[in-house]
């Protein structure tokens, strides 16, 4: 069954209406892409739509494509197959789409294209762009007369409207919702996966998915660990990753370590209050007209600066952050953008992320931060520092030499029972300032301890 969402057409006839300002009589065709196969045609994965086609009309139709013809927004959706209504239930007409989005509504097959007619590529569903617009389109790359689109839709989506934020307030609401239940849920002997499932139980209670695939694991020293078949220990930290995704397509990115015992060790408390007190520096520098790649440079002044008080660097902070020294312990960036994507409009690389000027590093640690732009009001981002006891990176030849010793081993020893730790929220710029969308998830280690106690 083709499920409509009940949203207000205005936001999306508002914003359809900024871009074709830019557009001018440019044209430009905006594709919802289509379900993928998960082992055969008939056994899809769930259906997400395009994120630009979301942000622009707010509902998840298969196969449909905005079409701005110079003058006129118009939505083409295909016609139901015969047999749709026996396995997928009676769908919405057009006439009823058309009143949801507040935008014509048209059959696919009346679609009618002119020549350069610009498109951003989707996920799904290239080919079929390819083929209506008589060239190559796919992912990551941009043809020359589809960047006018593509810098549109980043300058649109970089600051987020009223709709917008009330979206990134719910899926936070709920993402909090999702950590005092993994808080609770946690105990010695458990899988990750028991964890794991009372998390997205929150998600699925309140009609949203994951933002991205869930991690909850022990090894938090793996960033991107989405494997959860171990066992909980009692000396453990769990690392949870977990953000959920409104049914309107909008992101939460919230992370979170804890002790599987309720307690931390006298060693985690340490390691974590390094990371905590970087974070909570580097949100109280946020603020409208700051570079946010000062921001990584002062959260990684701070870890520095803790590492150094417990023994485990040794040199001027300053230095420790200039000569890479921190970052075999912080390998990655502050954070990123966040908004219909959790990495928002990263499939446009980093001409989303990095203002007109900037490239980004080559040199390790600083070349993978993800965002370089000047914040404004508006504009959401995640801050999340962390440090990580990596077997490669602590081992690699090269990288031991770029330490010359500033790394005690000896004294990074004492914190046996620290894998990974990583604590991140959702930041909103405000005029003034900040707002951390996710403030309500416990991070204060008491804190931490007493919703784990229940």
């Amino acid at each position: 069954m083709r499920i409509l969402l009940p949203v207000q057409a205005s936001p999306f006839a508002a914003r359809r209406e900024c871009l074709a300002r830019v557009l001018g009589n440019r044209q430009a065709l905006i594709a919802a892409g289509r379900a993928r196969p998960r082992t055969y045609a008939a056994n899809t994965f769930p259906f997400r739509a395009a994120s630009h086609f979301l942000y622009l009309f707010g509902l998840p139709l298969p196969g449909a494509l905005g079409h701005w013809d110079g003058n006129d927004w118009t939505l083409y959706v295909p016609e139901p197959e015969p047999d749709s209504a026996l396995w997928h239930g009676a769908e919405a007409g057009f006439d009823e789409i058309a009143a949801r989005v507040n935008c014509p509504v048209r059959p696919r097959s009346a679609l009618s294209l002119g020549r350069d007619v610009a498109t951003l590529p989707t996920p799904d569903g290239n080919d079929e762009l390819a083929a209506l617009l008589g060239r190559s389109i796919r992912a990551g790359h941009l043809d020359d007369h589809d960047v006018p689109l593509a810098e549109a839709m980043i300058a649109l989506r970089l600051v987020h409207d009223e709709a917008a934020v009330t979206e990134l307030r719910a899926a936070a609401t709920a993402t909090a919702a999702a950590h005092a239940a993994g808080m609770k849920a946690t105990r010695p002997g458990l899988r990750e996966s028991a964890v794991r499932a009372a998390m997205e139980s929150e998600f699925v209670a309140r009609g949203m998915t994951v933002a991205y695939g869930s991690i909850v694991t022990v090894h938090g020293e793996v960033l991107h660990n989405e494997h959860h078949g171990n066992l909980l220990g009692p000396r453990d930290l769990l690392l949870a990753d977990v953000g959920a995704e409104t049914a309107g397509g909008w992101a939460g990115d919230v992370t979170r370590t804890w002790p599987v015992s309720g307690r931390y060790s006298a060693t985690q408390r340490d390691l974590y209050e390094v990371v905590r007190q970087g974070q909570l520096d580097t949100i109280a520098a946020v603020r409208p007209g700051v570079r946010y790649r000062d921001l990584h440079l002062l959260a990684a002044r701070r870890l520095a600066e803790g590492l150094r008080a417990l023994g485990v660097l040794e040199g001027d902070p300053a230095e420790l952050v200039a000569d890479g020294v921190v970052y075999l312990l912080f390998p990655h960036g502050i954070g990123h953008l966040i908004g219909l994507d959790v990495h928002d409009m990263e499939d446009l690389g980093d001409r989303a992320g990095y203002a007109p000027g900037r490239t980004r590093a080559t040199e390790f640690g600083l070349r993978y931060l993800r965002l370089d732009r000047d914040l404004v009001p508006g504009m959401a981002v995640t801050i999340e520092p962390g440090l990580y006891l990596v077997p490669a990176i602590l081992d690699d030849p090269e990288l031991k030499k770029r330490a010359q010793g500033r790394l005690r081993r000896d004294k990074l020893d004492a914190f046996s029972d620290v894998r990974g730790i990583r604590i991140e929220d959702d930041i909103l710029v405000t005029a003034n300032g900040a707002e951390v969308l996710t403030a309500a998830i416990p991070k204060a280690p008491a804190d931490v301890e007493r919703a784990m106690a229940g």
